[in-house]
């Protein structure tokens, strides 16, 4: 297994510094937010993106991918009931795998609770629908640029379309492609009522991308979710992708939350 930072824990940091800092941490990738670069992907230049391609591969650090995707954007919505709004949202969803494959990534995160929730009138069948309607260009230009689009089922709490695993599996599977999948996330997966180690393992085959964090929105380790079990379970289901670490609650400043994290990691995966 690899194993990641997302790239917002650095607040205020360059990215050049981020790649330092990660890799010298013992990290082998970071995890974009695009919004720590542009409020747009589309306003990311051909240069800059191979300049920061080039800068990771010099300090001998990944960059696996893309999250917080619509974060700070405005007009885009996965569930609108407006099909001008979802052409748009589709659009942009090719420019996002456009970005990440132009950064050397291979993952998109997609959460975006705020922009998937079902709005007043609008049924869960034509969300779905809608939703699935709008990734397909995404679909198949990532299938071309090798990227996988990673939807990720998330708390009740946060958003009221997709909450579980096997609903986002579920929907991942209607692409029938290897462009199209999911991502676990520790937080979320601990919303529902099974117990984490047994979603990885019916998932098992059907995931790509893993998030380690806690529910107390730190990192690994510095909460009460024992990581000793999840990594066995990630080892039964044949998982030998990215373990990136995303974390919402910065009090401990980047370099603790860094080192401590990847430190537990560590000591949990061997």
């Amino acid at each position: 297994m690899k194993f990641g930072i997302c790239n917002e824990i650095f607040q205020g940091w360059s990215l050049d510094d981020t790649f330092a800092y990660a890799h010298q941490a013992g990290y082998d990738a970071v995890e974009i937010a695009p919004f720590t670069i542009a409020k747009y992907v589309t306003e990311i230049s051909a240069a800059e993106r191979a300049r920061l391609r080039e800068v990771a591969a010099r300090v001998g650090i990944g960059i696996s991918g893309l999250h917080w995707v619509l974060a700070q954007t405005e007009g885009l919505y996965l569930t609108h009931p407006d099909a001008a709004v979802r052409q748009t949202t589709a659009r942009y969803f090719v420019e996002l795998v456009e970005c990440c494959a132009d950064l050397g990534g291979t993952r998109i995160v997609v959460g975006s609770p705020k922009q998937r929730n079902l709005m007043d009138g609008v049924t869960y069948a034509q969300a779905w629908q809608w939703a699935t309607d709008v990734f397909r260009d995404a679909v198949k230009r990532a299938e071309d640029r090798g990227v996988v689009i990673c939807f990720e089922p998330l708390a009740p709490s946060e958003t009221n379309f997709v909450n579980t695993a096997e609903e986002g599996r579920r929907f991942a599977a209607q692409f029938s492609s290897p462009a199209m999948s999911i991502i676990l996330d520790v937080k979320a997966m601990s919303s529902e009522a099974k117990p984490v180690p047994q979603i990885i393992r019916e998932s098992a085959g059907r995931f790509a991308y893993f998030h380690a964090n806690d529910v107390n929105l730190k990192g690994p380790g510095f909460g009460d979710v024992d990581f000793v079990p999840i990594a066995a379970a990630l080892r039964e289901a044949g998982y030998d992708g990215m373990v990136s670490v995303e974390v919402f609650k910065f009090d401990e400043g980047p370099e603790a939350i860094a080192t401590r994290s990847r430190e537990y990691l560590r000591k949990v995966f061997g």
